[in-house]
C-alpha cells in the first residue's frame, strides 16, 4: 500500500517570507493540483498543536518541511516518524518552541499518531526574510515532489 490513499493527507509546513523556509508550502501547493481529489493538501506554519489538529482524521500522512541539521543544502532526509522518533535539531529553523518535531513526538507519548507518519526534510540554505529559494533547494523541491507521485 502506499503512503497515500483514501485516508491520506499531505501537510506543507513553512514560512512564505523567510527563503527556504517556503519548501514545504510550496511543494503542497506543487501537488494539490497533481494528485488525486482523496488525497487532501494543507499549508501550515510548523505550529505544533495545528500539525496534531490537521492529521486527527488521517491514517496515513505526509509532512513536508524545510531542515537544517548541517547537511548540504538541498539534502533530502526522509524519515519514518511512525517507527522513529524525530531529533528536533531538525526542525531548529523553525519560529516555534513547539514545532514540527515537538508535535510528533508528543503525539506518539499521547498515542494519537498517524498509523503512517513519513517525512520529508529538505536542508534549508538560507533562512532570512525574503521569498526567494536558494537554488539547492528548488533542485530538491522538484525531486520531493516527483517522489511523493511516484508513491502512488
Amino acid at each position: 500500500m502506499s503512503i497515500l490513499d483514501n485516508t491520506s493527507l499531505i501537510i506543507g509546513v513553512g514560512n512564505l517570507y523567510r527563503s527556504d523556509d517556503a519548501v514545504g508550502v510550496l511543494i503542497a501547493r506543487k501537488l494539490k493540483d497533481r494528485v488525486p481529489d482523496r488525497i487532501s493538501i494543507k499549508e501550515r506554519s510548523g505550529e505544533g498543536t495545528s500539525l496534531m489538529d490537521s492529521w486527527k482524521e488521517h491514517d496515513r500522512v505526509c509532512v513536508v518541511d524545510a531542515v537544517s541539521s548541517g547537511a548540504s543544502p538541498g539534502s533530502i532526509h526522509r524519515m519514518n516518524a511512525s517507527k522513529e522518533p524525530i531529533p528536533s535539531k531538525f526542525f531548529s529553523c523553525s519560529t516555534h518552541d513547539f514545532g514540527v518535531a515537538e508535535a510528533i513526538e508528543l503525539a506518539r507519548t499521547l498515542g494519537q499518531l498517524p498509523k503512517q507518519l513519513q517525512l520529508f526534510g529538505v536542508e534549508g540554505k538560507n533562512f532570512q526574510p525574503g521569498e526567494m529559494l536558494s537554488s539547492e533547494v528548488e533542485r530538491a523541491m522538484a525531486l520531493v515532489v516527483d517522489e511523493i507521485l511516484q508513491q502512488f
